[in-house]
């Protein structure tokens, strides 16, 4: 045992200057605050007289606050641009500092909360800028829509015409709630049955809060109440590559 700890002694001593030369190490302190308080405070000292030495008792402390176990203020950011989920130029924010300074301040598209930078990115109040969003959540709705691909159900064995509430009906199915006029439809109809348009897409437009656009594909796929004529199941047929309906 002796002889490995000689050994461990000699490799360290070799090793270690090695590491001392090297001047690109990163070597920072952490930045820790621990707010402490004597347990048994001294006694004061007379006037013009030597402090008195301290006893083992005046070195126990006791831990009055950790600020690392403290709550993040949060801090106050202008918005230079229009960012999802938060809002348009000129709002200001409140974020924990790190999502703030990583997501927003870097990038640029927010400055800190100061009187002279809320008055350069104040709102137009006057209306001469269009507004480009209608809400901080509407891109967002948006990706959401055009991500999906959505199975319109229509009957196999009674005809029908494609109409604005079958896609209103298939969009609250799969949770999208849309009004009939918020929808638009292909100028040419889709009528059926027609099994030559199984599995074969369209696209719809979808007004989104009455001034944003969003494209929505569909599919049609034929539906019977009769267990016996009805299509085999198709899963995850968003992954196959599909015919437009109109070539």
């Amino acid at each position: 045992m002796l002889r490995t700890c000689l050994s461990s002694f000699r490799t360290s001593r070799t090793t270690l200057p090695s590491i001392l030369e090297v001047s690109s190490a990163n070597v920072q302190q952490t930045r820790n605050t621990f707010i402490l308080k004597r347990r048994w405070p001294p006694g004061l000292s007379k006037k013009n007289e030597p402090p008195k030495a301290f006893r083992k008792k005046h070195y126990v402390y006791d831990l009055v606050e950790n600020t690392e176990t403290q709550k993040v203020q949060e801090i106050e950011v202008v918005l230079t641009t229009f960012v999802d989920g938060l809002g348009q130029k000129g709002d200001v924010v409140s974020l924990k500092p790190r999502y703030a300074h990583n997501m927003l301040l870097l990038p640029g598209l927010a400055v800190y909360k100061t009187d002279k930078n809320v008055e350069k990115y104040k709102k137009d109040d006057d209306g001469q800028e269009a507004v480009k969003h209608s809400s901080p959540f509407v891109q967002r709705t948006i990706n959401m829509i055009e991500n999906l691909t959505l199975p319109i159900v229509m009957n196999k064995d009674h005809p029908w015409v494609v109409e604005k509430w079958h896609i209103r009906t298939c969009l609250r199915k799969a949770g999208y709630y849309a009004t009939d006029a918020s929808i638009t439809l292909p100028d040419r109809p889709i009528q059926g049955p027609d099994l030559s348009l199984e599995n074969k897409e369209f696209t719809v437009q979808i007004k989104i809060n009455g001034l944003e656009t969003a494209t929505l594909k569909c599919r049609i796929h034929h539906w019977s109440t009769d267990p016996v004529g009805r299509l085999p199941y198709v899963p995850e047929f968003w992954k196959i590559p599909s015919e437009p309906v109109f070539k």
